[in-house]
């Protein structure tokens, strides 16, 4: 097996709504990374899934017209963006297994990253990265898909008990979590905005600029009020920077 440089073998995706399996979506398709879809509802999933085939259906549609289109029209042909040929599509679909309600969060436990994509509630994203920090290998990195929610919070509730922010293991357990805020509909925008938490370690913030390129065509790094941010553009590793 080859090496993958971005290090991320298996990727982990919590919620299977809209957003949840855009992120998905093109996880198994761009980067063709395996992705494990965790919801707790057995419907959501259903949903989704649904979601991902009438994706996949589209885009190879694309291909098809595409094949029946004289060569006069390839101004147009260059404007099919996205499409993919049947096979692509079927490979990409198999990269996509379902962690059922019944394993849970433990499901997830091998992954090299998981990115959640639940309800816009504080206390409700707390105790998931809580129990992710628990149940996840320490080297597995914790992402965010928050929009309004602060990171560093969020990452606070990894810090195991008895120890705090300040103390190594706080450090540690806080230093893995980061904000990856997808832009919507994910497979069309393929925008996504990066924020960190106080306490992120730079090794982490190095796998992401390796894995991003592979899913998005930009990434904005989150800057504090007041500040400017700058849009990093990811169509290919060697084009893909940190803004300071």
């Amino acid at each position: 097996m080859s090496v993958i440089a971005h290090g991320v073998r298996t990727l982990g995706v919590l919620g299977a709504g809209q957003m949840g399996l855009g992120i998905a979506y093109v996880a198994a398709l761009r980067a063709r990374v395996p992705v494990l879809l965790h919801d707790r509802s057995p419907v959501q999933i259903q949903k989704g899934l649904a979601l991902m085939d009438k994706l996949l259906e589209k885009d190879t549609a694309k291909v098809c017209l595409a094949q029946h289109v004289s060569r006069a029209s390839s101004i147009y042909l260059d404007k099919l963006q996205g499409k993919i040929t049947s096979e692509e599509a079927k490979e990409a679909r198999a990269r996509v297994t379902v962690v059922s309600p019944e394993q849970g969060l433990s499901g997830l436990r091998d992954v090299d990253m998981v990115i959640e994509a639940v309800s816009e509630n504080l206390e409700l994203k707390k105790a998931i990265f809580r129990n992710l920090s628990a149940e996840l290998n320490p080297s597995a990195i914790l992402a965010t898909n928050t929009s309004s929610i602060s990171i560093t919070k969020i990452a606070s509730s990894t810090i195991p008990d008895g120890q705090t922010a300040a103390s190594e293991a706080g450090r540690r357990s806080a230093s893995r979590v980061v904000g990856l805020h997808f832009f919507n509909p994910v497979p069309v925008m393929g925008l996504v905005l990066n924020g960190s938490a106080d306490a992120m370690s730079v090794s982490i913030l190095s796998v992401i600029k390796i894995f991003m390129p592979n899913i998005a065509l930009q990434l904005h790094a989150a800057k504090p009020i007041g500040s400017s941010s700058c849009a990093l553009n990811a169509h290919s590793a060697k084009a893909f920077r940190a803004c300071h």
